[in-house]
């Protein structure tokens, strides 16, 4: 089998680039994908694919920093795989994919020494041997070096986004939402007209649970907006989702 795994981080971000950077290469591959943050390689759809692993299976990934950003479990994980017989490609990173590997640990020298003298002997045959380990020491460092620059990447991009909070904070500017304050995304439109619709502290006769579980949002975010739209009635106003037309009529059932 030939699967493919790509990752991002937030929900928001697009994932379209690395599945198709996958199929370009890999037609055939089937694609598993998540939206998951942090470094640590314990993923939900990751942990799923990692079980369902055999030998002569190939995973595919768009660049080392999909598979993990910290370097000590991106090595340890990649020799598990690699041991199991599982072939990991990476497509920005070519140079450590585990073809490269295995045919450097395949390029040993195997020459019988015989020169007469068993002193002689032994001491080439230490040196041949020495050799071949560096080969094997050597693709072991690339590997290391490419999960440790992935590594870096993420705590270099965290360090310049507390840099860039500070400047703004020191030039005055507001970081983040005041206190108190709300904001209108197309999500919370949406989310806002349905729970207006089906809930029974407006014009529905579902309730809460009922209705969170329909419009298919977390209960916290439910009684945020729920919070909001009540207010906002209680203030006179209309709710983000109101026509103001009908802010004078009492909804239907509402005691």
């Amino acid at each position: 089998m030939i699967w493919g795994y790509a990752r991002k981080s937030r929900p928001t971000q697009n994932i379209e680039r690395q599945i198709r950077n996958i199929k370009a290469a890999y037609p055939e591959a089937i694609i598993v994908q998540e939206a998951y943050t942090g470094t640590t390689m314990s993923r939900p759809e990751w942990n799923k694919l990692e079980k369902r692993l055999d030998a002569g299976d190939m995973v595919v990934f768009d660049s080392v920093s999909r598979m993990s950003r910290t370097a000590q479990e991106g090595v340890e994980v990649y020799k598990k795989l690699y041991d199991a017989g599982v072939a990991l490609v990476f497509l920005k990173e070519p140079h450590i994919n585990t073809s490269v590997f295995q045919e450097a640990a395949q390029r040993r020298i195997n020459t019988v020494i015989n020169t007469g003298s068993m002193a002689t002997n032994n001491f080439t045959a230490a040196i041949i041997e020495a050799v071949n380990q560096l080969l094997i020491d050597l693709a072991q460092e690339q590997i290391r070096l490419a999960f440790d620059q992935a590594e870096k990447e993420v705590l270099d991009l965290r360090q310049r986004t507390r840099e860039g909070i500070e400047t703004a904070r020191l030039n005055g500017k507001q970081i983040g939402h005041l206190k108190g304050s709300t904001y209108t995304t197309k999500k919370s439109v949406r989310a806002k007209e349905q729970i207006r619709k089906y809930s029974r502290a407006f014009q529905g006769t579902l309730v809460d649970k009922d209705c969170w579980k329909l419009i298919g949002i977390t209960p916290n975010t439910y009684y945020k907006y729920k919070k909001e739209m009540l207010a906002e009635v209680a203030a006179g106003g209309t709710t983000s989702c109101e026509d103001p037309s009908e802010r004078a009529v009492e909804p239907p059932g509402r005691k």
